[in-house]
C-alpha cells in the first residue's frame, strides 16, 4: 500500500464499488461506507420468503450492457471477473409490445433483426443500417473517447464540441431516429433506450443514441443469481484486495478545513481522517447535507436546486405461481401514447391513465430467482419526479399498482391476480429515503445537452480539491456503463493526486500476483 495514502468512498454502489477496486488496485488504502445494510445503491436487493419458498427480487439495474467495462476491475490486479460473478448472454435482448398485439425481438443477430424490421415495414431495412452506421460513429465519439474524460474544464469540452456537432448532438435521439426510419413503432424502439439511463428520448442528444451500438457490440447480459450477485463479486474481489467495507452506518457529515476534506464522521459516532474522500451518493446529498456546514456544499447545493432531474420510478415487484417461458426476460409494453405520454412524466407532472412498462421476468433465464414451479417478475413503469408530482405515494401507490398488474394481466398473464404469491412496490418516495435521492428521483440529473460534460457533476470538486465524485450525478450519467466509466475517470484523478504522475495509474496492472 501506498505509504500513508489512504482514501474513503461514500456509497456502495456500482460506481463507488468500482472507483473503490481501482484505488486499492494502484495501492491505496481504501476505505466504503454505505448507510444500508446491503451494498449495491441502486442496485439492493430483496428475499422474500413465502410458504412456497424463497423469491428473490432485484432493484435494479438489470441490464448488464459493454461487459469489458467490468472485466477490467478485474484485469487490474490479474484477476479475472469468472472467478466472482458468471454472465450469461440474454436473447433477445428485449421483446418490444404494442397494445395491438405486435411484437418486435431486439437483439444483435442482424439478420434476425432486419427481418423483424421488415416486418414492420420493408423500406426501413436500410433506414436502419445507415442508423446503425451513425450510432457506431457517436459511439465513437461520445463514449471511446469522451466515456471516461473527466471535464474539469470548459476548454476540455470545447476541445470535444466540434466532434459532437458534426454529429448533431443538437437534436434529439427521437428526432435523429425518425431521420432514419419512418415506421412510428420501430422509431420507438430505437430511441426507448434513453429512458433506461432517466432521458426524455424528445429531449435527450442524439449522442445518446450510442446505446445501440453498444448493445449491438457489447451483447446484453444477466447475472446469475441476480445483479445483486455482480455486487457480491465485487465486494468479494475488492475485500480479496485488502479494501475495508463498513456497512450500516450513514455518512453524516465530511468534515473540511480551508478548502480541504479532513474526516469522514458517521451516524454512529465513528470518525476517521483520509487523504481523500469521494462520493458516489446522490450529487445533492453529497453537497448540501454531507458537506451543509461548508460554504462550498452549501453554494453548490444553492447551484444544484435549479437544474433539472430525471422522472421516478414506480415499481411492482411480483412472484407468480407457474412458470412462463413465453415472456421474454426483458420486455417493453408500450403504452397507447409515447410523445404525449413523455410529455405528461417530464414536462406536465402528472401521473397519467396509461402507461409503458418495462417487465423485468429474471427468472426465465436463470430459475433460481424464484422457488421451483414460481417465477419472479417486476414492472416498473417512469414517473414524474416529487418535485414536479408531490402525490401520497401511500395513497397514490396502491391504486397504480393495481393498474400495472390489470394490464401485465391483459397483455400477457390472464389470472395474474390469483396467481400472486407475494409482492410490493418501490416509489419515487422510497428512493428518497432509502437512497437520499433528490425528489426521489432514479437517475440523477437529467441527461440533457445542458447537463452534461462539463456541465455535469465535476469528477473532481473545482473547490474542495481532495474531494471527488462518482455515479450517475457526474460524466457520462447513468446505468452501469456509465458509472463505471465515471470511477475510471474519478479515479485515474484520485491516483495522480495521491501517488503523483510516476505513479500506478488507473489502467495500469500493478498488483500482479493473485492475492
Amino acid at each position: 500500500m501506498a505509504e500513508g495514502r489512504n482514501a474513503c468512498v461514500i456509497g456502495a454502489g456500482f460506481g463507488g464499488l468500482a472507483l473503490a477496486i481501482r484505488l486499492q488496485s494502484a495501492g491505496i488504502a481504501t476505505t466504503v461506507i454505505e448507510g444500508r445494510d446491503k451494498p449495491g445503491g441502486r442496485a439492493y436487493f430483496w428475499e422474500k420468503d413465502t410458504d412456497k419458498g424463497t423469491f428473490t427480487f432485484d432493484g435494479g439495474p438489470t441490464v448488464v450492457t459493454d461487459p469489458d467495462c467490468l472485466k477490467e476491475l478485474w484485469a487490474l490486479s490479474g484477476h479475472d471477473i469468472s472467478e466472482d460473478v458468471e454472465l450469461v448472454p440474454v436473447k433477445p435482448f428485449y421483446r418490444l409490445n404494442w397494445p395491438d398485439g405486435t411484437n418486435f425481438d431486439y437483439s444483435n443477430d442482424h439478420e434476425e433483426l432486419f427481418a423483424e424490421i421488415h416486418k414492420l415495414n420493408p423500406k426501413d431495412v436500410e433506414g436502419y443500417r445507415r442508423f446503425l452506421d451513425y450510432s457506431a460513429g457517436v459511439y465513437e465519439e461520445g463514449y471511446v473517447k469522451l466515456g471516461t474524460v473527466p471535464f474539469l474544464d470548459f476548454k476540455s469540452m470545447l476541445k470535444a464540441a466540434p466532434a459532437l456537432a458534426k454529429k448533431q448532438a443538437y437534436r434529439s435521439v427521437y428526432s435523429m431516429v425518425s431521420s432514419f426510419v419512418e415506421n412510428e413503432k420501430l422509431r420507438e424502439a430505437l430511441s426507448f433506450h434513453t429512458l433506461l439511463v432517466g432521458g426524455n428520448p424528445m429531449k435527450t442528444s442524439s449522442i445518446y443514441a450510442l446505446i445501440h451500438k453498444l448493445e449491438m457490440d457489447g451483447g446484453v447480459w444477466w447475472t446469475k443469481g441476480g445483479t445483486n450477485r455482480l455486487i457480491a463479486g465485487m465486494v468479494r474481489h475488492f475485500e480479496r484486495l485488502g479494501g475495508k467495507v463498513r456497512l450500516g452506518d450513514p455518512v453524516k457529515q465530511v468534515h473540511t478545513e480551508k478548502n480541504r476534506a479532513t474526516s469522514v464522521e458517521c451516524e454512529s459516532g465513528w470518525q476517521d481522517t483520509f487523504s481523500a474522500v469521494a462520493s458516489n451518493a446522490d450529487i445533492m446529498h453529497s453537497y448540501r447535507d454531507l458537506l451543509g456546514r461548508s460554504q462550498r456544499g452549501w453554494s453548490m447545493g444553492r447551484r444544484l436546486a435549479r437544474k433539472s432531474y430525471s422522472p421516478g420510478l414506480f415499481v411492482v415487484h411480483f412472484g407468480l405461481e407457474g412458470s412462463w417461458p413465453g415472456i421474454a426476460h426483458h420486455m417493453i409494453l408500450f403504452g397507447p401514447r409515447y410523445k404525449g405520454l413523455l410529455d405528461d412524466i417530464y414536462e406536465h407532472g402528472v401521473l397519467p391513465e396509461d402507461f409503458s412498462i418495462y417487465l423485468h421476468h429474471p427468472s426465465k433465464s436463470d430459475p433460481s430467482m424464484a422457488p421451483p414451479g414460481m417465477s419472479t417478475f417486476y414492472a416498473l413503469v417512469p414517473v414524474a419526479h416529487q418535485g414536479k408530482l408531490p402525490v401520497d405515494w401511500d395513497e397514490v401507490g396502491p391504486l397504480l399498482e393495481k393498474r400495472i398488474l390489470d394490464e401485465v394481466g391483459r397483455r400477457l398473464v390472464p389470472d395474474i391476480h390469483d396467481r400472486i404469491v407475494t409482492k410490493f412496490s418501490y416509489a419515487p418516495k422510497d428512493f428518497a429515503h432509502d437512497l437520499n435521492a433528490h425528489l426521489g428521483s432514479a437517475f440523477s440529473l437529467e441527461p440533457v445537452l445542458t447537463q452534461s460534460a462539463y456541465f455535469r457533476g465535476h469528477n473532481r470538486d473545482d473547490v474542495i480539491k481532495n474531494f471527488y465524485l462518482v455515479g450517475a450525478g457526474t460524466h457520462p450519467g447513468a446505468g452501469i456503463p456509465g458509472v463505471v466509466g465515471s470511477a475510471k475517470a474519478t479515479a485515474g484523478l484520485m491516483i495522480e493526486d495521491l501517488l503523483g504522475a510516476g505513479g500506478p495509474g488507473a489502467n495500469t496492472v500493478p498488483m500482479g500476483t493473485r492475492a
